[in-house]
């Protein structure tokens, strides 16, 4: 595995919980704004978003809901449930804190050394 998808995997469930909280989503939508959102940077397939989007609803932070979509097509929404939202604000905090602890060891690295 690349370090590109070892770094979406730690990060899906924040960034699709955080879609979710502004409203519920169908799968495309969420990888459509996801996408979008991050310039393009931050690509899921599909395959790869929906067992996690499983994985969420097993441990009921998530729920879903089929909507009739035209005369044939059924769509399944995602919605954050109140324990996806308490289980976001934790991780969404954890993601913030490493964050700023990498980019601190980033900036030390970048300094000129002192040659004394």
């Amino acid at each position: 595995m690349g370090i590109t998808e070892s770094l979406k995997r730690g990060t899906i469930d924040l960034l699709l919980l955080t879609l979710l909280k502004e409203k519920d989503m169908y799968g495309y939508q969420l990888v459509q704004v996801l996408t979008s959102r991050s310039g393009g940077r931050y690509t899921l397939s599909e395959g790869s978003m929906y067992p996690t989007l499983y994985r969420l609803m097993e441990k009921g932070l998530i729920s879903d809901r089929s909507e009739q979509v035209g005369k044939r097509r059924t769509r399944i929404y995602y919605h954050l449930e109140p324990a996806g939202e308490a289980y976001l604000e934790e991780i969404r905090s954890e993601y913030l804190s490493i964050s700023e602890g990498i980019q601190q060891v980033l900036d030390a690295a970048q300094r000129p050394k002192n040659t004394n």
